[in-house]
């Protein structure tokens, strides 16, 4: 049985309450940052459409033979969703819905805190409703009834390591730093979604380890493959940031202002 709170998948109503809740907060930086244009109302339809289309189609190509592949008809209908791709769509989304008008500024600051809190939001439906992870062998683990374990793959009566409970910690976390600390930094424009995405990239590659997810190649899972080519591309990027010295008058600036 689909798990529900009330009459909705609990699964969908935390994603549509994460996407709510990181709506209201692209407003309120949107205002802060004084960032009020328009266009940006097609911006986020961008992401949104892209994030919706590549979270359903995002796991499609498991095989390299694509006749093992699902068609994008059974995968969009019945295939896993994916978090990796809905943020690669919402974000071929974004550069797609600039194009299309006109709209040049970057965006990244306004979209950094909204994401990180809407994952969090939105990670809670998978606690809820998906497979928690691997055993610990400790006791503040998660421990399913036969019920659960059968919908969830899983295993029950075993103590499994909550691998989404960490995720919601992680984007609790980085939310607060962006909010709070980042956000007041002289970055370059955009560049606190650059390195929120590198820090997620690497944590979730690591949070793997304990998720359970089936594994594809030399012991790593999709995601972790997927992540093992995308993370050093970012990295090199933020890497390229540091050598121009854009970090360095960030921070000379916030200790002027300290002092």
């Amino acid at each position: 049985m689909v798990p529900t709170l009330g009459p909705v998948p609990t699964h969908e109503l935390f994603v549509g309450l994460g996407v709510v809740v990181a709506a209201v907060v692209f407003l309120l930086e949107m205002r802060r940052r004084r960032q009020v244009d328009e266009r940006l109302v097609y911006i986020v339809l961008g992401a949104l459409v892209g994030g919706a289309v590549f979270m359903r189609l995002g796991t499609w190509l498991q095989h390299v033979d694509l006749r093992e592949n699902a068609s994008l008809t059974e995968q969009w209908l019945y295939g896993n969703r994916s978090i990796l791709g809905g943020l690669v769509g919402a974000w071929l989304g974004v550069h797609v819905a600039k194009r299309l008008t006109g709209y040049r500024a970057r965006t990244g600051d306004l979209f950094a805190p909204a994401v990180a809190l809407g994952m969090a939001v939105g990670r809670i439906g998978c606690l809820l409703s998906e497979k928690p992870g691997t055993p610990t062998g400790h006791a503040w683990g998660i421990t399913l009834n036969d019920e659960q374990a059968s919908y969830t793959g899983s295993v029950a009566g075993v103590s499994l390591h909550p691998s989404f409970a960490y995720e919601i910690a992680f984007h609790l976390v980085a939310f607060v730093l962006l909010w709070c600390w980042l956000r007041h930094l002289s970055l370059p424009p955009g560049e606190s979604l650059v390195l929120y995405v590198a820090a997620y990239g690497v944590f979730r590659f690591l949070v793997e380890f304990v998720r359970g997810n089936e594994v594809a190649w030399l012991g790593l899972s999709r995601p972790q493959l997927f992540l093992l080519v995308t993370v050093p591309i970012v990295l090199l990027r933020i890497g390229w940031q540091v050598r121009a010295g854009a970090y360095r008058t960030a921070f000379e600036r916030r200790v002027e202002v300290a002092a």
